[in-house]
């Protein structure tokens, strides 16, 4: 057994068991004891952003990690936006981050980079195994330390040699942190401001918005209690009889007019709302004057215990409101847009779905028809770095093969990990791609304006233009292995979108809007 044998062995026996990756020559050594243990599924992605998008899908859904495999600091380069994704999602992912032979690190080969301070911000831990009797142990303090909690992205650096060398040391078993709850004095005093209160907000946020949190949170709405959800989730279910969280709104001035009165706001999984950009003489901080400001729950807590705590504090029912299931009964007829398209989507969506929602100026066109859609879950883009529709759609194919995923992507977006297709190919995924292209990075559009940056000039416009040339979706995703189709009318993607719902294995949609 080596360093590589160690490594591999002790993720499985952690029950890490889908590795994401893009090797090179430092990382052949794992690549061939994947051969010697089959209970790990490698799955290969044509660029780095892909594979740790992957991993974060994958997460978020199985709730456990996966591991990427990734070649040298450059590697790690090229993954490094859909990690910051990842961080900002809470999702446990071990990084294996090959790198030259200790030995060789002196001599400043072409590849050569300093590691630890190149994965620093984006990791949550991050130790270099710089001998092969270590590596098992170092592995499953990676795996410990990827749960948080909340749990992140961790960086586990593999030299050659620790690799290559033989040990004796076997699998090591990683422990599994549990989350507190909150204390009982916090619950209190939460639950007597609540009561005094004129117009209380209860915001959640990370694990305060799964499932079972959703359940005690229907609860405090039930008593008259206002509950929002952060305005991009890791993982929230939507849809027929669930609950369903107004959403805290994207614009700054929106949300705070949607706030206006408010005089308490209590954070569950979550933090004071800030606006995603600054802009010229608009606020940052997105409370309302004079309001105040309470946590349930941090980050690190367990947030369905905490709102169960106060709804039983403030005596509220025992269930609360659900959504009821209502969907078009025809098809929608005339030009295609977002609205028309979340029409069908919510017409022909199945229970259980997963949608993977990268579409930027396009998802709220989805999102409405489909509060009242069959029951499904929802992975929003986190961190703002665009390009993880594809990527999050592999991952939550490869822990939920027996889901119908859905990726919803701008067209800008999707060029970003374009490669994603044909890892969905390769590995007959049983997911749908929609790309709405509207030829425009058309949120820039929009905050040209906002910004006061004025109206886009010929030079500018050349900036936010996607149309000259433009993109030909169909050849590109039959190039990757996809099958793909282009509609233009609302009746053509209702019919297309139908078609992929009712078959398996990967589908591509481009929506032309």
């Amino acid at each position: 057994m080596n360093g590589a044998d160690a490594l591999i062995t002790t993720l499985v026996e952690n029950e890490v068991t889908a590795c994401f990756a893009n090797p090179g020559t430092s990382e052949m050594q794992f690549v061939a004891a994947l051969d010697r243990e089959p209970r790990m599924r490698p799955v290969l992605c044509l660029f780095e952003g892909v594979a740790t998008g992957a991993a974060d899908g994958y997460g978020r859904i199985a709730e456990t990690p996966a591991c990427t495999l990734l070649h040298l600091g450059p590697g790690y380069g090229n993954g490094l936006a859909n990690l910051h994704n990842a961080r900002r999602a809470f999702t446990p992912i071990v990084n294996v981050i090959g790198d030259h032979a200790t030995y060789h690190r002196q001599y400043d080969a072409p590849l050569n980079s300093d590691i630890p301070t190149i994965v620093g911000p984006n990791s949550l831990w991050v130790k270099s195994a710089d001998s092969p009797d270590t590596v098992a142990e170092i592995t499953a303090e990676a795996v410990t330390a990827s749960y948080g909690p909340p749990g992140g992205p961790v960086s586990l650096i593999l030299p050659a040699d620790s690799a290559w060398l033989e040990t004796t040391k076997g699998a090591v078993k990683a422990s599994v942190p549990t989350r507190a709850p909150p204390a009982s004095g916090v619950v209190e005093d939460v639950a007597k401001k609540v009561r005094a209160a004129s117009k209380p907000v209860v915001l959640l946020g990370g694990q305060g918005t799964s499932a079972k949190a959703l359940e005690q949170a229907a609860r405090l709405q039930a008593a008259g209690v206002r509950v929002m959800a952060d305005t991009f989730c890791a993982r929230q279910p939507r849809g027929a009889g669930v609950f369903q969280p107004a959403r805290m709104q994207y614009f700054g001035e929106a949300a705070l007019a949607d706030l206006e009165g408010t005089d308490l706001m209590v954070f569950v999984g979550t933090v004071t709302p800030v606006a995603f950009f600054a802009y010229p003489d608009r606020p940052s901080v997105l409370v309302p004057e004079g309001c105040e400001t309470m946590t349930l729950a941090q980050r690190s807590e367990d947030a369905v215990a905490g709102l169960a705590a106060l709804a039983d504090a403030l005596g509220a029912p025992a269930s609360g409101p659900s959504q009821a299931y209502k969907v078009a009964d025809a098809a929608p007829t005339g030009p295609l847009t977002p609205q028309s398209a979340g029409v069908s989507v919510a017409r022909h969506l199945p229970e259980g779905a997963i949608i993977c929602d990268d579409s930027v100026t396009s998802g709220g066109g989805i999102a409405v028809p489909c509060a009242t859609a069959k029951a499904h879950d929802v992975l929003a883009l986190t961190g703002g770095a665009i390009g993880i529709g594809g990527p999050l759609a592999i991952g939550a194919a490869t822990a939920a093969p027996d889901r119908k995923i859905v990726s919803l992507n701008g067209d800008g977006s999707a060029m970003y990990t374009v490669q994603s297709l044909w890892t969905m190919a390769r590995e007959n995924q049983d997911v749908t791609v929609v790309v709405f292209a509207n030829h425009s990075y058309r949120i820039l559009n929009i905050e040209m304006g906002r910004t006061g940056s004025g109206n886009p000039g010929p030079s500018a416009s050349k900036l936010l233009d996607l149309g000259d040339p433009k993109i030909d979706w169909v050849s590109v995703a039959k190039g990757l292995g996809v099958p793909a189709v282009r509609c233009e009318t609302a009746e053509a993607f209702d019919a297309a979108f139908a078609k992929a719902m009712a078959e398996p294995g990967p589908k591509f949609i481009e929506a032309a809007i």
